[in-house]
């Protein structure tokens, strides 16, 4: 490594951020007619004309905005941005009977689904949180300790620890199975620890710091491996081990087979999510002014996993997802575990600084860039075969938005000019 190849990844993440990322959304996104946000682009970045705005959606294009006038970018433009899409999420999305937010709305606002799901609540949290932080203004935190306070009261599992999942309007926990209700997830758990973080950062409250201490232990005590560290998808109630399942309400492309269920149903981990966990924990212990010195041993292991195992060193970029020993199920490539790997290898070069983790940096920042990177938009294509074919080329949906790129862009800007400052 040496300073002028770094400042060369430096600048390109800078120019596709600044100059194609951040463009490509805010000039399509903002549906001046009814409220909210338009989520849907086919492969040119035209509206689909899909009539729909998931929970999902909108509080990922609301962090996005708040987050990115936070980290100083567009002078001053995204906060009006995140302002607009703030108005939208409370007035049209928020259930004034029930309490929390409805899952899915047309474009008009009248709601089409009005299932509580603990993963759409979790950025919710997260998205308001970061609105006030980036804006001041007091109505993202005043929502996000509603919703807070909500989950505490219903979400709970009050017998065996963790988070339900799965609740009709009125937060009564719905049936087993493929309805998801007897099922708590890595996926939501993890989501929770990032959305309580932001929400203690912005709150300052005792309560916040101590629910955020017991999702992190819940995630290290139940959902990492023992032996490996690597993240376990699904568990029952009493946590015994789940088969992966597909659920009826979904919050994205997840490839099953017919009967929804994956092939390695209990024993498979994502790298992706055990990437994405790293860095995340290492986000919530600087936000509690934690040492990082006892989840060391935890985090090597996640970082040599992933690139042992994760990394394609003849193709480039990240796998889909292995066995929990170590091998591959599935080489495709998927978008949002490119954008996660890339934060992780980071903190894993700034905090071990072993060579490995930046050689895994630039691998997938050069398969990100070479392949992902859809060069007629600016956005990344959603999946890939493992040689950087395009198989899905939407460039935005309920479930595929903003989030991942964006945030990975401005995270890896931040770690790369500490890098250059070492």
């Amino acid at each position: 490594m040496n300073k002028e190849e770094v400042m060369q990844y430096l600048n390109e993440a800078k120019n596709h951020l600044v100059n194609e990322l951040l463009p490509f959304w805010i000039s399509r996104t903002v549906d001046k007619k009814n409220g909210g946000y338009i989520t849907h682009f086919d492969r040119y970045g035209n509206d689909t004309g899909e009539d729909e705005k998931s929970l999902i959606s909108q509080t990922r294009s609301l962090y996005t905005y708040a987050s990115a006038h936070r980290a100083g970018y567009g002078d001053g433009s995204y906060a009006k941005f995140a302002g607009h899409g703030i108005k939208f999420l409370l007035s049209e999305m928020w259930d004034n009977q029930y309490g929390g937010f409805y899952w899915m709305a047309d474009r008009k606002g009248n709601i089409k689904n009005d299932s509580k799901v603990t993963y759409g609540q979790s950025f919710a949290i997260y998205s308001l949180s970061e609105y006030t932080l980036a804006t001041g203004d007091p109505a993202g935190i005043e929502y996000a300790e509603k919703l807070f306070d909500m989950l505490q009261k219903y979400v709970v599992d009050t017998m065996y620890g963790g988070y339900r999942e799965m609740f009709n309007r009125r937060w009564e926990l719905i049936g087993p199975g493929s309805k998801g209700g007897d099922r708590k997830t890595l996926d939501v758990h993890m989501h929770l620890m990032e959305a309580f973080t932001t929400l203690y950062e912005a709150s300052g409250k005792e309560i916040h710091l101590r629910k955020l201490n017991e999702c992190i232990h819940i995630l290290l005590d139940r959902f990492l491996h023992p032996v490996y560290k690597t993240g376990i998808p699904q568990f029952f109630d009493d946590w015994s081990v789940a088969p992966q399942i597909k659920f009826e309400i979904i919050w994205g492309w997840d490839r099953f087979s017919e009967d929804g269920m994956k092939g390695n149903a209990t024993d498979n981990t994502c790298y992706g999510h055990n990437a994405e966990f790293a860095w995340l924990l290492l986000h919530a212990l600087n936000v509690m002014n934690a040492g990082v010195e006892p989840y060391l041993d935890t985090l090597k292991k996640i970082y040599d996993h992933t690139v042992d195992n994760g990394i394609d060193i003849e193709y480039g970029g990240v796998y889909v997802e292995g066995p929990h020993s170590g091998g591959v199920y599935d080489r495709e490539k998927e978008f949002w575990q490119q954008a996660e790997v890339l934060t992780a290898m980071l903190d894993a070069f700034l905090l071990f600084r072993e060579e490995k983790y930046w050689s895994a940096y630039k691998n997938v920042h050069r398969f990100v860039f070479d392949k992902m990177i859809n060069k007629d938009a600016g956005e990344w294509y959603p999946l890939l075969r493992r040689n950087g074919e395009p198989i899905w080329t939407h460039m935005g949906h309920s479930w595929k938005i903003n989030y991942h790129t964006v945030r990975s862009m401005v995270q890896c800007i931040k770690r790369l000019e500490k890098i250059i400052a070492l």
